[in-house]
């Protein structure tokens, strides 16, 4: 296995196919980890990550959450309960072991509600951009109209990279690997409207109560530019006084794109200040 592989993954839960990328393990003594991407996201985003992470030990499994990517695209069901669902199957499936769940945007909002509903499930839970949230009845329209907007198809890689990361490389770069090329251009390997619909509940409601019953380690890492504001955090920190909480000057709501090895440092350290190690490296298999 070189310093760059996966290995993709698939597996079926209610006839909705999931896909995911396996990046194996080096060693085997850091805790198996789990990768959700955010809304219109993909699985790669988190390559710089994961390979960081395999690097040091971790098993590392990156999902194609429901809609998305190589999963499904179509699924009926894009309710958070399925993503979380999601979620308990592909760590049952592929054999993670009380799996670091690392969430980004709407994939740590489904990593929180997975902590919620199913404790004892993961060893902690890293919020990337992410938290319990509150009501937004405009969601819908603006994240509609944002995904509409874009001019596909992309005429090329380049042209996809420069709208999509507006001036930074990096963004643009991890957007644009999320596309596929077909029919004489680059496309995205989602709808917008299922999108929107996989927004439903978050239109509707906070998860503030999900969040006061998440049980194990907590890390926020926000960027200084990102979505998560001052009083949405010191709510979290007043409900669970002991999560961590970073803020990377600088970057935005893509830190894990922006800031890939310091995201991956900042997990690390997480698991060296709360003793996360594996008590028994090399016990996976990945076949």
């Amino acid at each position: 296995m070189t310093s760059s592989s996966w290995t993709e993954r698939t597996l079926v839960r209610d006839g909705v196919r999931l896909s995911c990328r396996d990046w194996g393990e080096q060693g085997g003594s850091g805790p198996d980890t789990l990768l959700l991407h955010g809304l219109a996201g993909h699985s790669g985003e988190w390559d710089d990550v994961a390979r960081l992470l395999r690097d040091a030990g971790h098993r590392v499994v990156a999902l194609d959450q429901r809609g998305h990517g190589s999963s499904e695209r179509r699924p009926a069901d894009v309710s958070r309960a399925a993503y979380v669902a999601d979620v308990v199957a592909v760590v049952e499936e592929l054999g993670l072991v009380r799996p670091l769940l690392v969430g980004q945007s709407l994939g740590g909002h489904t990593a929180l509600l997975t902590a919620a509903a199913h404790p004892g499930l993961p060893r902690a839970l890293v919020l990337v951009e992410a938290g319990p949230g509150r009501a937004e009845p405009d969601v819908a329209e603006q994240i509609g109209g944002l995904l509409g907007a874009w001019p596909v198809p992309f005429p090329s890689r380049e042209a996809a990279v420069a709208y999509l990361g507006d001036g930074n490389r990096a963004i643009g770069e991890g957007w644009a690997g999320g596309l596929e090329e077909r029919d004489g251009g680059f496309w995205p390997r989602f709808d917008p409207d299922v999108m929107v619909r996989s927004l439903d509940e978050n239109s509707r409601r906070a998860f503030w109560e999900e969040w006061a019953a998440v049980d194990c380690p907590g890390l926020a890492v926000l960027g200084e530019n990102g979505i998560i504001g001052a009083d949405e955090y010191a709510e979290m920190v007043r409900l669970r006084p002991a999560l961590h909480g970073v803020s990377l000057p600088g970057a935005g709501h893509d830190v894990h794109l922006e800031r890939p090895a310091v995201l991956g440092e900042v997990i690390l350290d997480l698991v060296r200040r709360e003793g996360l190690r594996n008590p028994c490296p090399g016990v996976h298999s990945t076949s």
